[in-house]
């Protein structure tokens, strides 16, 4: 009875996606398509990038010589299928994302396991195996003189350890053992943060199964439905919830946190550190914030899936889902008492009518592409212009300050002479652009020259022929700044 009882608890299990994965015929090039799609910092990934990363994997192992005659959409559908990955549509994405199912995450971690597998009983595991099992005997012994005595115990061997301390005589681990540790702290914590997908799946079940008996009570209120509309949390409080949240409260914990983070930067800063691989010191250094992602999506899914179901009540939506699932039921009872007396090819001599509305699928939509529908552009050619190069340098040399000029002249000028202001130089050069010229050597005097409180009267002769007069700050060009002058 034994073995009957393991061969189907076996044969059940065979046919989950963790199993079907390992049995798969092409498992290899499954597993590899999946590590390389998803790898060591990636979750999860938009779809287009997910078709990009299988089709460049998918081409390089047909040119390898292996056999996959499909194309990749068909692969990631069965992918999907077999449960291998999961689709989800965030609020606010752009497109539907795919990651890795619990149940892939689970065999990828075995085949890495048996890659590179680890001493078969190493000094670590032992002693974490051994203190475990220490502090589950004290925590669970009710007698008090024995809970004393091992707290005695512990004192004395804190107080041997200081002493030993003090006296200079500070033992440390050995490099293999301590790395030996460091690896074994990796692989549980990696195991830690894949847990999270286990935990947020169980959720979806507990969600599912929450809606599946609000449709199936037959009754006005049942238990659920009480429960929610008197504001229980049923998905916080579940078995998971509760465990998760106090997961939750002690990765969230500041005093927690801050030693977790302490722990890590001393060991990553150890000498026999330097002896692990680059992925695993990157898992190490970035464990915290791992966690905390992890952790983090896993709460907003629970605390969204809590408030949808509480709106799925409170607005009354549950009633309509009831009625259409009614309505369901009683024509499946109905087709089940009539296909004992109704042969399947009769002809009952009822015309139904068929809805207008085509359903198709999304992906079958054809996306509106702005480039069908563009207007010309395009531009006539112009007149041939009668302007010489000369007309054309004029008018630019009118519509903006040459300061190339402005600075000769003033270079001209104290080649003669040690300073001269702004009134000296018009006197000695026109202003060619009139109140421009003017700007333009204030301009020059401010970066170039030595401003001062002062002002002065200029004047200059404008394009009309007609004089005008200004006063602008005394400004003086030194020689001593020549340099600046030059372009």
């Amino acid at each position: 009875m034994k073995a009957l009882r393991a061969a189907a608890a076996l044969r059940n299990l065979r046919e989950q996606p963790l199993w079907r994965l390992l049995a798969a015929i092409r498992a290899p090039v499954v597993l590899a398509l999946l590590q390389s799609l998803f790898g060591d910092t990636d979750k999860s990934l938009p779809s287009s990038v997910v078709l990009e990363r299988v089709a460049r994997d998918i081409d390089a192992l047909r040119s390898s010589g292996e056999d996959l005659p499909q194309a990749p959409q068909a692969y990631i559908a069965e992918w999907l299928v077999q449960g291998w990955l999961t689709r989800r549509f965030p609020a606010g994405a752009p497109e539907e994302e795919y990651e890795l199912s619990a149940e892939a995450l689970t065999a990828l971690r075995f085949v890495t396991g048996l890659l590179k597998p680890r001493t078969t009983a190493t000094e670590s595991r032992l002693s974490v195996v051994i203190h475990q099992l220490s502090r589950l005997s004290e925590e669970t012994n009710s007698n008090p003189e024995a809970r004393l005595a091992a707290l005695r115990a512990e004192r004395d061997r804190i107080d041997a350890a200081i002493a030993e301390v003090q006296r200079g005589g500070v033992t440390t681990l050995a490099p293999d053992r301590a790395l030996e540790r460091a690896r074994e702290v990796i692989a549980l914590a990696q195991e830690l943060a894949g847990d999270f997908r286990s935990v947020r799946d169980e959720f979806e079940r507990l969600n599912r199964g929450l809606r599946q008996s609000l449709m199936e009570n037959e009754g006005s209120r049942g238990d659920v439905l009480e429960q929610l509309f008197a504001g229980v949390d049923l998905i916080g409080e579940s078995d998971a919830g509760r465990t998760f949240n106090a997961f939750w409260r002690l990765l969230t914990d500041s005093e927690q946190a801050a030693t977790l983070r302490e722990s890590l930067d001393e060991v990553t800063s150890r000498p026999f550190a330097r002896q692990l691989e680059s992925p695993e010191r990157k898992f190490l250094l970035g464990l915290t914030g791992t966690l905390l992602d992890e952790g983090r999506g896993v709460h907003d899914v629970l605390q969204n899936f809590a408030r949808s179901l509480k709106s799925f009540v409170q607005s009354r939506e549950f009633l309509e889902h009831r009625r259409l699932h009614g309505l369901l039921k009683e024509a499946t009872q109905a087709a089940l008492s009539a296909k004992d007396a109704i042969r399947a090819n009769e002809q009952v001599d009822f015309e139904l009518m068929q809805s207008s509305s085509r359903i198709r699928s999304v992906s079958q939509w054809a996306l509106y592409d702005p480039a069908q529908r563009v207007t010309d552009s395009s531009m006539l050619a112009a007149e041939p212009s009668e302007l010489d190069l000369e007309t054309v340098g004029e008018l630019v040399r009118q519509s903006e300050i040459d300061f190339r000029t402005l600075k000769a002249h003033v270079r001209t000028l104290l080649e003669r002479q040690s300073q001269a202001t702004i009134g000296q130089v018009l006197a000695e050069f026109p202003a060619e652009q009139g109140l421009g010229s003017v700007v333009g050597y204030v301009a020059l005097g401010s970066k170039c020259g030595e401003v001062t409180d002062g002002f002065e009267v200029v004047s200059w002769e404008g394009g009309d022929a007609v004089q005008r007069r200004a006063r602008v700050p005394t400004i003086y060009f030194m020689r001593e700044r020549y340099v600046e002058l030059v372009d």
